[in-house]
């Protein structure tokens, strides 16, 4: 068997109610949580298109997508592959909802005649990913994964493997996620799974359900040699990935955790290291009673007592389904380059019957940066998790 390639993250892009761009990401993770709605408010998508009309034939997310991309590829100067080589791998957990529900009201309203005919490329979940192919001349493989909640760490994951076999050797990933509509909200308001008190607190005694954002985050794999020849900087590797399914409810966790605790030792496996290698854990944590139960027991399943330092950044961000594990696996990217864990804001009060985890809380914890796991589990039973390091190690 060939040995496989590595893959090196070489530029990255964000947009998020915490920051956009990536040194303002880093000062909102490490401070109070947004009030309210958790909007991106100040995103202007013409700064990212050649034309306003570019601008106007894409939906929200599609537009943050363009955008984090556009800052990405920025980031990872020339790269100098052949375009066939070069794909997009990305990801959402629903789609162009908002221009769905907008196109709805027009034909209810105005009649079919009226109803846009670009509507179609506006809804469909693969939108951003072709935008992104389009834009910038990618020729490679271009696929969507959706995936619930888990869609864009399945994605880097995928990516990675990509690049690991050879079947490409630069890869546009991550997600984007825009579903803040009232059609949207109400569903998930309905559901019970929002907060009813406005406030994200992951793994805390009152948690009491998530805090819905939008946002999107893009990150550029590169092969390792390649990125070296060419002199770029690397913010660190992908060193392996799970993938699996509680097959257990299409909402709850498996009781115990324990599709969440075989998924992180499938990525622990592949990545070829041991639990106890593992130095830190960007938890899923949405702040959901059922949800941060399960993943802390699984947590505590997989590295016993005096575990790694662990830590939910969706106690400042909110939860961006599709959209959340890139917005993570970038937040452990910084971690490296800063040498700091953000704490998990809106922690206040420990649960009592809740397995006991080491969480980051109040303040920034200094680290010495090694191999890092993100965790996204879905909605469907959709279980995902990378590891991710420093290229030192």
């Amino acid at each position: 068997m060939t040995e496989r390639r590595r893959v090196a993250i070489v530029g990255l892009g964000v947009v998020s109610c915490a920051g956009i761009g990536l040194d303002a990401f880093w000062v909102g993770l490490n401070s109070a949580a947004p009030q309210g709605e958790r909007r991106v408010h100040d995103f202007d998508p013409l700064l990212y298109y050649d034309n306003p009309k570019g601008a106007r034939r894409a939906d929200r997310s599609q537009q943050m997508a363009t955008a984090t991309a556009s800052m990405a590829l920025e980031d990872a100067g020339e790269l100098t592959t052949d375009p066939a080589r070069c794909g997009v791998i990305y990801a959402t957990g629903v789609g162009g909802l908002q221009s769905f529900e907008e196109q709805v009201l027009v034909h209810d309203r105005k009649g079919a005649r009226r109803v846009s005919p670009f509507m179609v490329p506006m809804i469909m979940p693969n939108a951003p990913g072709a935008a992104i192919s389009l834009r910038f001349g990618m020729q490679g493989p271009n696929e969507t994964i959706t995936t619930a909640c888990a869609a864009s760490t399945h994605a880097l994951g995928y990516a990675a493997r990509l690049i690991q076999m050879g079947y490409a050797d630069v890869i546009v990933s991550g997600g984007a996620e825009s579903v803040m509509s009232p059609v949207g909200m109400a569903g998930f308001q309905n559901m019970t799974a929002l907060s009813s008190s406005g406030k994200s607190m992951p793994f805390d005694r009152d948690r009491d359900g998530f805090m819905m954002t939008e946002g999107s985050a893009t990150l550029i794999l590169e092969e390792l040699e390649s990125a070296q020849a060419r002199g770029a900087h690397i913010y660190g590797e992908i060193l392996g990935s799970g993938s699996n399914a509680d097959a257990h409810h299409v909402t709850a966790p498996s009781p115990g955790g324990e599709g969440a605790a075989r998924c992180m030792q499938l990525a622990i496996e592949d990545a070829g290291l041991t639990s106890e290698q593992i130095c830190y854990v960007n938890a899923h944590g949405t702040s959901t009673p059922l949800n941060d139960a399960a993943e802390a027991e699984a947590i505590s399943k997989v590295f016993g007592e005096n575990g790694p330092p662990v830590t939910s950044t969706k106690g400042v961000t909110g939860h961006a389904l599709g959209a959340a594990g890139a917005l993570e696996a970038t937040s452990i990217l910084l971690s490296f380059q800063r040498r700091q864990i953000p704490p998990t804001d809106g922690f206040t009060n420990p649960d009592p019957e809740m397995s006991e985890i080491n969480l980051v809380t109040g303040s920034a914890r200094d680290w010495e940066p090694g191999p890092s796991m993100s965790n996204s589990f879905g909605f469907g039973g959709h279980n995902g998790c990378l590891v991710l390091a420093p290229l030192e190690t």
